[in-house]
């Protein structure tokens, strides 16, 4: 871990959040061109996944994450639709990349999911700080 790294700037957290997102994606063996992430109000990522489910006919599945929520795997919507969350991993927001790949390779071979309820979440408050050192141990040397 770079301990000179500036945490609190958003370029570093940028950078953190990439190579973090970059490696739960080579672990799934999904190319750059399925993967995104975005820093705004909230730090969140997107992996498509070229898995579909009988229960879904046409919409592909997609692993998002976000700073508060962690790993989900979840049907592709239309842009104005929320996702519908098949089933998330935890509230942890940085497992490793092994862990989140062992997971929905689990997910991906089991039987056909339920939707998630939809349940009120709280939004709890991130430590961008902390969440930047914890995704720092991704940064490309």
């Amino acid at each position: 871990m770079d301990t000179d790294m500036d945490v609190d700037s958003t370029p570093a957290l940028q950078r953190a959040l990439d190579g973090y997102v970059r490696a739960v994606a080579a672990e799934l063996d999904v190319p750059d061109e399925g993967m995104s992430f975005e820093i705004s109000d909230t730090a969140t990522a997107y992996l498509g996944l070229s898995t579909r489910r009988p229960t879904w006919p046409g919409r592909d599945l997609m692993l998002i994450w976000d700073e508060r929520a962690g790993w989900a795997v979840a049907v592709e919507t239309n842009p104005a639709e929320r996702p519908v969350v098949l089933a998330r991993l935890s509230d942890e927001p940085v497992p490793s990349p092994r862990t989140v790949a062992r997971w929905v390779r689990g997910i991906l071979a089991g039987p056909s999911l339920p939707v998630e309820p939809r349940q009120a979440r709280r939004a709890k408050a991130v430590d961008r700080h902390a969440l930047a050192l914890q995704l720092s141990a991704y940064v490309p040397d």
